[in-house]
């Protein structure tokens, strides 16, 4: 409950109202549309704005005729994530870069918070990860070990690399991180990918076979 004053008009008195508002960890993700040359102005105009903004990077390798230079991409070229309440968007629809929130016509529709969590587990696990095509079909797999712990996905076999796919569904976009083959095991089909809570990490796991 966050007071809000009023005052009093007959009285002179300022009155004490509790008005409900909400917090933070209430706030929904949603996926902002940028233009992709603005994006890092965005970034740094919205966490100006006091908004939990997130612009995952990607380091990428250029090669030149003398030289490879590495540099920092965007994972979800032409988009970024942005926590907000979504009745007050006027401030973030109005920071300059950004043309809208992704949803269904008009109305914007919020990112899963697991999908959020896995992307941010991958990037600090300081393994390689890069863009990757939306994959629908595949073995989903449970990561035990490793600094993926935890987390659930889509395994992909090319070019002898085995690699972990996590999607953003709204998006229709995916991200592939490098791993071990050891770190996996097979989850049933049923189940979908989702990032795990760290509490859920802690317990003990459960071995097959």
């Amino acid at each position: 409950m966050v007071p809000l004053l009023e005052r009093d008009r007959s009285s002179g008195f300022e009155m004490v109202q509790c008005a409900t508002l909400p917090r933070p960890d209430q706030l929904s993700w949603y996926a902002l549309r940028v233009q992709s040359r603005l994006a890092c102005l965005v970034s740094t105009t919205l966490r100006g704005k006091g908004y939990e903004e997130f612009f995952p990077l990607y380091c990428s390798e250029r090669r030149w005729s003398d030289r490879i230079k590495k540099i920092e991409l965007p994972l979800f070229s032409g988009y970024l994530f942005c926590q907000f309440d979504v009745s007050d968007r006027l401030p973030v629809l109005t920071t300059p870069g950004v043309i809208g929130i992704v949803g269904a016509g008009k109305i914007p529709i919020p990112i899963d918070l697991d999908e959020i969590e896995a992307i941010r587990v991958i990037l600090r696990s300081g393994l390689a990860v890069q863009p990757w095509p939306l994959l629908r079909v595949g073995s989903k797999v449970y990561i035990e070990g490793g600094p993926l712990a935890g987390l659930e996905g889509i395994i992909s076999n090319t070019d002898k690399i085995y690699r972990l796919i996590v999607s953003v569904s709204l998006l229709q976009r995916s991200v592939a991180v490098e791993i071990d083959r050891e770190w996996v095991r097979p989850i049933a089909d049923a189940m979908r990918p989702r990032a795990v809570a760290l509490s859920e990490r802690t317990r003990p796991l459960a071995r097959v076979g």
